[in-house]
């Protein structure tokens, strides 16, 4: 049994920053390499970031990049998705995502685990 839930989420002015957070059991932590995704109403599920099980290796969406820091504490068996600058385009469903292997990737397809989502709304 692997669990994933998110927080952090919320209403934030464009041009502000939110911190989401996603706290894994059930699984070792350090082995598995973890993404974020998110899905804006009536689109398509798309990547954002992903790190690797060290913590070492990560990926943006070019959507992201220079904006969005992922990382990782494995003490606390948490990953969290710093998000500054935000645009009203970020608004969307933030899901995390957890995989049976430490490499990062960036396809839907590659995870094997999923949270629930949490919400955040970007107001212009």
């Amino acid at each position: 049994q692997v669990q994933l839930v998110e927080s952090g989420g919320g209403l934030v002015q464009a041009g502000g920053s939110l911190r989401l957070s996603c706290a894994v059991s059930g699984r070792t932590f350090s082995s598995s390499a973890m993404g974020w995704f998110r899905q804006a109403p009536v689109k398509e599920r798309e990547f954002v970031a992903a790190i690797s099980g060290s913590g070492g290796i990560t990926y943006y969406a070019d959507s992201a990049k220079g904006r969005f820091t992922i990382s990782r504490d494995n003490a606390k068996n948490t990953v969290y998705l710093q998000m500054n600058s935000l645009k009203p385009e970020d608004t969307a469903v933030y899901y995390c995502a957890a995989r049976k292997y430490i490499v990062a990737v960036t396809t839907t397809s590659a995870y094997d685990f999923w949270g629930q989502g949490t919400q955040v709304t970007v107001s212009s």
